[in-house]
This record gives C-alpha cells, structure tokens and sequence, in this order.
C-alpha cells in the first residue's frame, strides 16, 4: 500500500495510531486508490494483499514490519466490524475473500464525515430509555439530528403528561412546572429535600423549554451528533426519572 508508506514514512508513527484512526486512513486510501484491474478496484479487492504488500517490505525495516502488518490488518478488521468494507455480493465462492467498500464508505466525502459515523457509534442504544429506541434511534442514525432530539424531548412531555394524569391541554414548561411543583406536583418526591424539589422542576422544564419546544416552531441546527448525544442521554434520564415518580405515585393510591 504505496500510499500509506508516504504518509507515514515513520513505521513508529503508523504503529502509534488507534486502530480506528489507522482505519480512516486506509479508507480514505481504498476509495481515492487508482484501480489496478486485477488488484485493486474499489468494487473488488483482497484485504490480505493489503498487508503483505510489496511497499510494506521496501519502505518500512524488517523487525517492525509484522507489527505494521497487523496494525493494517486490525484497521481493516475495524472497517470490517463497522460495516465501512463487506463481502463482494457477486463472489459466490467464499475462499475468494474479494470485499468492497460499502455503500455507507462510499458516501463518506471526506474525514470529517468518518468522524461524524465514529462519533455516532458513542450513543449507547442498549443504555436508553425504551420509549427512545425505536424512531429516536433511527432519526440519529440517519444523521438527522434536529428530528431525534424533538422526538427525545417530545417522548419526555407526554411521558410526564400521562404519569401525572393531565390532559392533552397542558404543555411544555408549564406542565413540567406543574407536574413538579415542589408543593403539590403529582409527580414531586415530598421526602426530598425542598430545593431539590424545585431543581427538578426546573431541570424538567429548562431540557422540555430548551430543546423540545424551539424544535416545535422553527429550524434549530443541531450540527453534531456530539451536542444530539447528550440531549438524547438527557431525555433518557428525565424518562427514568418519570418512571420512578408514576410508579411511586401508583403505589400510593
């Protein structure tokens, strides 16, 4: 791999990457790589080659070049783990071990949008709350951000609505004022202390006054998927929350 050897003449340099940051950097090589009928086509290539290849040999000396191997081959594993490089569809023989770059890797158009896919793998679907885990989810993973946190912080409004029994009447900042009045919300924690009863209310009505309602009446750019994560992770907690106080409410009636 011709390419990776000028980039990094160094093989301690190579060999100090992550794996993932080694893996954007043989990516970018396969999909801006020249094809050579017969080796290397994005459409068709064989990742072991990748790795023995005779650039390695001559650019890089001889006790580091079986740790710069497996670095290229760990990379490769990575793209392969992320679905960024998969199976060519129309080789039916399995021993060929011909792959191709995904639809997915082929649409990256530069780092910036690996690093963006990269980030997008921190939300933790297993950890959020199971109103979110359906359309919230798929909205983040298509990279559309805005809609996911609405669909977030909408799922934390009516979630409140229904655990303290209003009506469809009551919205936004003023139902999570109420439903958390430290005096008299359905949905307040009297054995806590009084300050802390007003901390959540505000913390409920600042996430639903914040970042559901803007999304209601206008376009409010959301330009990472770092700034979606933590609203997402946000809008988890408040949904546990809710869930704690509706079943302690429900065991008291």
């Amino acid at each position: 791999m011709l390419e990776l050897t000028k980039k990094f003449p160094d093989a301690e340099v190579l060999l100090g990457l992550e794996p993932e940051e080694l893996a954007m950097e043989v990516l970018f090589i396969l999909k801006e790589k020249p094809a050579m009928p017969g080796l290397y086509t994005p459409d068709a290539f064989f990742p072991r080659l990748l790795s023995s290849d005779y650039s390695l040999t001559q650019a890089y000396p001889p006790h580091l070049l079986k740790d710069v191997q497996l670095a290229v081959m760990e990379a490769i594993s990575w793209l392969v783990t992320h679905g960024l490089i998969v199976r060519c569809p129309e080789v039916k023989q399995p021993s060929s071990g011909a792959w191709r770059l995904s639809r997915r890797a082929r649409g990256f158009q530069d780092r910036q949008a690996f690093v963006d896919h990269q980030t997008a793998q921190l939300l933790p679907k297993q950890l959020l709350h199971p109103k979110l885990t359906t359309n919230v989810w798929l909205s983040f993973m298509r990279g559309d951000y805005p809609t996911a946190v609405f669909q977030a912080m909408r799922a934390v409004e009516i979630a409140v609505r229904e655990a303290a029994g209003y009506s469809q009447s009551e919205i936004g900042v003023n139902l999570a004022r109420k439903a958390f009045n430290k005096e008299n919300g359905p949905l307040t924690d009297r054995t806590t202390e009084e300050g802390e009863r007003d901390a959540l209310s505000a913390l409920f009505a600042g996430a639903i006054g914040s970042y559901k309602n803007p999304h209601s009446h206008r376009n409010v750019p959301i330009d990472t998927p770092r700034e979606a994560i933590e609203m997402i992770i946000l809008a988890s907690h408040l949904l546990g929350i809710v869930d704690a106080r509706a079943a302690a409410r429900r065991a008291v009636q």
